[in-house]
């Protein structure tokens, strides 16, 4: 599919989606990028699988589909489009070296994109995400953040005979039950920023017929991407 056949918005949501690498709501998206998906934009990216959404209450959330991630490593290696401008030009010599750089180090984009520590790790956090933070209320979060990796570490210590090797998320979460009360989307979002800050290493499993569906529903997604393993050296 020709890059034409997008417009410079739906192709700048693509890239704000994958640099998020996570669900993002519309007031969110237009503090990031000054737009929101929204009417023909929408249905259009929708229909070519590029983009997941899902409407809750009265506002969309976003979320880049495995094709979408597969549209922005393809757009990363592209040349810019007979009308591109001087600027978008010299955006696409620099996704030209960061798609060079990927490529000789064996990576993907799903090896190096994850969300922020500090990003919205529900739905119910992205429709408050405009809102200011309480500075109590974010010193309590901080707290209870390091006490959930502390937790985690500790039911990764209690699974894994040596550090470093890897056990699945199903173990992990099943332990987690026995530490903490902490809901999932709290649990994956401390596995997501544990992740980014190279604390953890996440893995798919390699053999994917040997998941159960236990597995499969334990895996976290990052970077367009599950992953059902987890190490902590």
């Amino acid at each position: 599919m020709s890059r034409d056949d997008l417009t410079v918005r739906q192709r700048a949501v693509l890239f704000a989606l994958l640099g998020e690498a996570r669900q993002v709501a519309n007031p969110e998206l237009e503090q990031l990028i000054g737009v929101r998906l929204d009417g023909a934009d929408r249905r259009q990216l929708n229909a070519r699988k590029y983009v997941e959404s899902t409407k809750v209450g009265r506002a969309y959330l976003h979320e880049l589909s495995d094709a979408g991630w597969r549209w922005c490593a393809q757009e990363l290696a592209s040349a810019p489009g007979e009308r591109a401008g001087s600027l978008e030009r010299a955006h696409y010599k620099v996704f030209g070296l960061f798609a060079r750089h990927l490529d000789a180090a064996g990576l993907t984009l799903a090896d190096i994109a994850a969300p922020a520590p500090d990003a919205p790790a529900n739905k119910e956090a992205n429709k408050e995400a405009n809102k200011e933070d309480n500075k109590e209320d974010n010193k309590e979060d901080k707290a209870n953040a390091a006490d959930l990796t502390a937790s985690i570490e500790t039911g990764y210590r209690s699974l894994a005979a040596t550090a470093g090797e890897f056990v699945s998320l199903r173990q992990l979460r099943l332990r987690l039950t026995e530490l903490t009360d902490r809901p999932r989307p709290d649990v994956d979002a401390a596995l997501a920023a544990m992740f980014t800050s190279q604390r953890i290493n996440l893995i798919p499993q390699s053999h994917q017929q040997a998941l159960s569906d236990a597995d499969r529903a334990a895996a976290l997604r990052i970077g367009g991407e599950y992953k059902h393993l987890i190490s902590i050296e």
